[in-house]
């Protein structure tokens, strides 16, 4: 058997992988202090044991969808227990990736989204607790209509069966993706970034053990317990396993997981979000919306990073919003007319596509309303945008004319989230067209059949 080597045609999608999962090529080491010797596991091995894991899940996936409303409740309820009984092994664990992320010179911002303590947990079993008190969408008829033929059809919705989850280093995300997973009647397997690897794996013991005293099938949520990259291509190619994969991570590691995989990928790529401050905008409410979006929580993807200011008030609206954003420490990013206005850096070809995440928003007068929604046609990733005006009918053309998942008028783009938008909790947003846009709540981990009944119709 061969050992799991990278050739050189592999060498740009395995760095992009270790990247993006956030890890850095100082903290690979060939053994994995969880029991897996993984400078002598195979291709083979990695395959075969993730490949359990896709057999295990599908019998799960079985079982879990003919669990009824109450059932799934009672489970969640349990694994809720579960975290609050294995709080003490959980912290503990993370207490080792935190070390270990100290050790390998993590950001900041990094260890505090690796970090748990007795807080954050308790939050994560609530979390659990909520998912529990939200409408189950299995079962729910879409639509039922009778045929001429006396046949009647049902359109009712259906769990997707299994899926997999592939993430970063926030080990909250172990159980938020599990329970929904489970709420809406799916299996998972989940594959986690390396700094948080002992805190998922507690949080899935967890999870799973306190569930099972509660009638959670064996299998339903499995975390394939070792950190190599090679897992995430057999994962990728286990079609005859895994019904659906969702990448929660950067653009580049998305961009691997779709260029390997062999069922569909729910993708959320940049959030390269836009406000147009219209003509007929109230300023005062303008100027509020453009720093609430970008500065509320800048690290985010639904942050602001473009703002387009109508040309017939950017002499009065510029340096209003730069004052309010200069309070924040905000860096502005120009085109010449804005530089004609307020002092900014002037702005690169690049800025216009770029997801700072960050206190940088690149700034541009627009001539008109077509002028706006060309400009976020072309540059957008599709995720969100606002327009600011107290015209009725400019609102409903910006609303119609633009091609992004989340369109508001008048309202901050923070607000692009499944917890805003009453879905009870998300396990991301997609910038996909096709089955699920925007923030993704249990409707969207589910999908429909037709149910058929009749009296002995045939077609001869």
């Amino acid at each position: 058997m061969e050992l799991v080597r990278y050739e050189e045609s592999n060498i740009i999608e395995y760095l992009s992988v270790i990247h993006l999962l956030g890890l850095s090529l100082d903290s690979l080491s060939p053994h994995d202090d969880l029991g897996y010797d993984l400078g002598l596991m195979t291709a083979e091995q990695i395959k075969e044991d993730v490949y359990a894991m896709g057999r295990r899940a599908r019998s799960a996936a079985h079982a879990l969808a003919i669990l009824s409303e109450d059932q799934k409740n009672g489970i969640l309820l349990a694994m809720a227990g579960g975290i609050r009984a294995a709080s003490a092994e959980i912290l503990s664990a993370n207490a080792q990736d935190i070390a270990a992320g100290e050790e390998r010179e993590l950001t900041s911002a990094m260890l505090d989204r690796l970090r748990l303590d007795e807080a954050r947990l308790e939050a994560v079993a609530a979390g659990v607790e909520k998912v529990a008190t939200l409408p189950d969408p299995v079962g729910e008829v879409l639509g039922e209509w009778d045929r001429p033929n006396g046949i009647r059809i049902q359109q009712v919705r259906v769990p997707i069966g299994v899926i997999g989850i592939i993430y970063e280093s926030r080990p909250n995300v172990t159980s938020d993706a599990a329970v929904l997973c489970l709420k809406s009647g799916n299996a998972t397997i989940l594959r986690g970034g390396s700094e948080a690897i002992h805190s998922n794996r507690a949080l899935a013991e967890a999870l799973q053990s306190g569930g099972e005293k509660a009638g959670l099938p064996e299998g339903a949520i499995q975390l394939i317990p070792f950190t190599d990259r090679e897992s995430v291509a057999v994962m990728a190619g286990m079609d005859k396993y895994l019904d659906l994969i969702i990448p929660r991570g950067g653009k580049g590691l998305i961009e691997t997981v779709v260029s390997m995989a062999r069922m569909p990928v729910i993708k959320h790529y940049d959030g390269i979000c836009h406000a147009y401050v219209h003509s007929d905008a109230d300023q005062e409410m303008a100027v509020k919306i453009v720093v609430d979006s970008k500065t509320q929580k800048p690290s985010v993807c639904n942050a602001l990073e473009t703002l387009l200011v109508d040309a017939a008030i950017a002499d009065e609206f510029l340096p209003k919003v730069a004052a309010a954003l200069g309070e924040k420490n905000v860096e502005l990013r120009g085109d010449e007319a804005t530089q004609a206005v307020i002092p900014v850096v002037p702005a690169l070809e690049e800025d216009w596509n770029t997801e700072y995440l960050d206190y940088i928003l690149s700034v541009k007068v627009v001539g008109s309303l077509d002028d706006a929604i060309s400009h976020i046609n072309e540059y957008s990733s599709q995720h969100s945008e606002v327009i600011v005006t107290e015209n009725a009918e400019i609102a409903e053309r910006f609303l119609r004319e633009n091609d992004s998942a989340c369109l508001f008028h008048n309202v901050s783009t923070r607000f692009s989230d499944g917890e805003e938008f009453g879905f009870g909790a998300e396990i991301g947003i997609s910038t996909d067209k096709l089955h699920a846009r925007g923030p993704m709540g249990l409707r969207e981990l589910t999908s429909y059949q037709y149910r058929i009944r009749g009296a002995g119709q045939t077609k001869a």
